[in-house]
């Protein structure tokens, strides 16, 4: 607070000036007089404050702070930013998916602006990108996309159902329908047993559409990441709803990456002695920055293609890490009686190599899997006991792929074991399609002719979404290309002359409801047009996009950090309860 008087010329004012923040540059650091500041900065002062600190360090590129300061020019470098950054995580290959995209981002980023924080701290359009952002990881199409950030504008009371169908289209408003259904779902029973856990996930796989529960999960766990701020009771409420339906759910729907931070989060809140207790174990492993998995991921796949005989045999070689989740190795534990480092598959890697093609590609594939065997014992020390060659004996379902299990300690350090699995590409696709069918019946499908039905209609949804966004010609967006920069320079050039002018900058910011959009325009341009001849070439403006994403990042790592920080108190904080319950809980699990 002292800093923030002693830089600020005008106490009587809840912020601090551009030229303020300027004439300090050499008084503090920015970091530190981000952290001081008791109110927020004006967002242009924000800005140039950012850049100030980037500035500092080196290896900053040599951007200027020419941000737009009034509420136009704010929401365009919103909303350029928000879709580069979703674009860049999707599989975006169509023009009618980036104007669905686009459409929906100018109609929701003004609405949730004006509405006030939500009660977890964030901004209503925070929490919309974030659902987003998860989607698009999960290699979703734009119309789910679409749906989840329109959830948060619908949660709000900013837009109806017949409103989205008008101005995005009945496919979206359908997955809209369709997920506030799925939302009710856990409200049909007032005990989560097993039975009626297992009903519901029943009724929901059978019912619904597979992309609204898809959303609905993608929601379930950005709310499950930001449980903090609710009561103990209805935090151990919510994470039991979450074990007992949306995580199995999640399962057999093939979303393993959802299912695994869904069980693992509400283990967290449910259980967090013993969470901590396996936490720490596996955290007390690390070292440096690096994950150990990683670490072994890089390591075995430089060894694989170093290897001569090996690259003969094949074209491809791809090696995909994972750690055990923290609820499935407590289960384990639980389960057989063992102690933590005789859990052979806490670390898992996978290796899937593309045989060469030719008459002979399957046995040459299986001659491989063998051979990156060898180059594993190599490596490692191999536990003979725990290989299992299903090559040589496949399962009954046709399962293919070699199993083995190393120790992977060094001589002053003991690690956990790791499982690896080798497999050809067509033993890996096998395995999915089997995989799939398996999550299907394990998340509440009892009858497997049932599971395989709904499998096909799974397929066939897919299938549909894809036609239904396959590139069609468009008069109103011409130009538009693959590269993400020019996408959507090609969305904002509605007449396609490879240029925007004013009037098309106008238009944009009259589409996300601002009232002064012709002297917004006009500021932005002058920003912006380093030749000053009137518009926006696409070198002038992709010079922009890099600012935009420069400032963006720089406030991505502000909240990487933040949630780091807040993991490491959560820690600390419970370390009191790890070392009280640790010996208890240990002497219970060698029991």
């Amino acid at each position: 607070m002292e800093l923030f008087s002693a830089i600020n010329p005008s106490p009587d004012l809840h912020f601090l000036s551009l030229r303020s923040l300027t004439d300090c540059h050499n008084l503090a650091p920015p970091n530190l007089l981000l952290r001081h500041c008791p109110r927020p900065l004006k967002p242009l002062a924000r800005y140039r404050l950012l850049y100030l600190r980037a500035s500092s360090t080196s290896g900053a590129p040599d951007l200027p702070a020419t941000v737009p300061e009034h509420a136009g020019g704010k929401l365009v470098v919103e909303l350029i930013g928000a879709f580069n950054e979703l674009t860049d995580r999707m599989n975006l290959n169509s023009t009618s998916s980036s104007v669905i995209l686009f459409v929906t981002l100018k109609l929701s980023i003004p609405i949730l602006q004006s509405f006030p924080l939500l009660p977890d701290g964030r901004s209503p359009l925070s929490k919309a990108l974030s659902v987003a952002l998860i989607l698009a990881d999960l290699q979703m199409d734009a119309e789910v996309i679409s749906a989840g950030i329109l959830r948060e504008v619908m949660e709000t009371g900013g837009i109806s159902i017949q409103e989205v169908k008008n101005q995005i289209g009945i496919s979206t408003a359908h997955l809209l329908h369709e997920s506030l259904r799925v939302k009710l779902i856990p409200s049909r029973v007032d005990i989560f047993d097993d039975d009626s856990s297992a009903a519901l996930r029943r009724f929901c796989l059978t019912y619904y559409d597979i992309r609204a529960l898809i959303l609905e999960l993608a929601l379930k766990l950005d709310s499950m990441r930001h449980l903090q701020f609710l009561p103990r009771y209805q935090q151990q409420m919510l994470s039991l709803e979450v074990l007992k339906i949306h995580a199995p759910l999640a399962f057999a729907v093939g979303a393993n990456f959802l299912s695994l931070q869904l069980e693992d989060l509400s283990f967290r809140y449910l259980f967090p002695c013993s969470y901590f207790y396996v936490d720490s174990w596996l955290r007390s492993h690390e070292s440096g920055s690096k994950s150990l998995i990683e670490t072994y991921k890089d390591k075995l796949e430089q060894s694989l293609k170093n290897d001569p005989i090996l690259t003969e045999m094949v074209e491809d070689i791809s090696v995909k890490g994972r750690y055990k989740s923290r609820s499935s190795t407590m289960k384990k534990l639980l389960k057989d009686g063992r102690k933590l480092e005789e859990v052979n598959d806490i670390l898992g890697l996978r290796v899937i190599l593309k045989p060469r093609s030719g008459t002979d590609s399957s046995e040459m594939g299986e001659r491989a899997c063998y051979q990156a065997g060898e180059i594993i014992k190599s490596q490692w020390k191999e536990i003979p006991h725990r290989t299992k060659d299903y090559i040589a004996r496949p399962k009954p379902n046709g399962y293919k792929s070699l199993h083995m299990a190393v120790d992977v300690s060094e001589e002053s350090k003991t690690k956990p074991l790791m499982e690896i699995q080798i497999r050809t590409t067509e033993m890996d696709k096998l395995a999915a399609g089997g995989t799939a069918s398996h999550s299907l019946y394990k998340g509440g499908l009892t009858d497997p002719e049932e599971a395989k039905r709904l499998k096909a209609k799974m397929l066939a949804a897919a299938e549909l979404a894809a036609l239904r966004l396959k590139d069609f010609p468009s008069s109103n967006y011409k130009g538009i290309h693959t590269d993400q920069r020019s996408r959507v320079f090609g969305l904002l050039d509605k007449n396609g002359d490879g240029r925007i002018s004013i009037e098309e900058l106008v238009d944009v910011m009259e589409d996300l409801g601002v009232d002064a959009a012709g002297e917004d325009a006009r500021e932005m341009m002058q920003l912006l047009d380093s030749n000053s001849d009137g518009s926006l070439s696409s070198d002038e403006f992709d010079f922009f996009q890099k600012q935009v994403e420069f400032i963006r990042s720089l406030e991505n790592r502000d909240d990487q950090y933040k949630a780091i920080l807040n993991d490491k108190l959560q820690n600390d904080d419970d370390s009191g309860l790890i070392q009280v319950y640790s010996e208890e809980l240990g002497n219970q699990l060698a029991t």
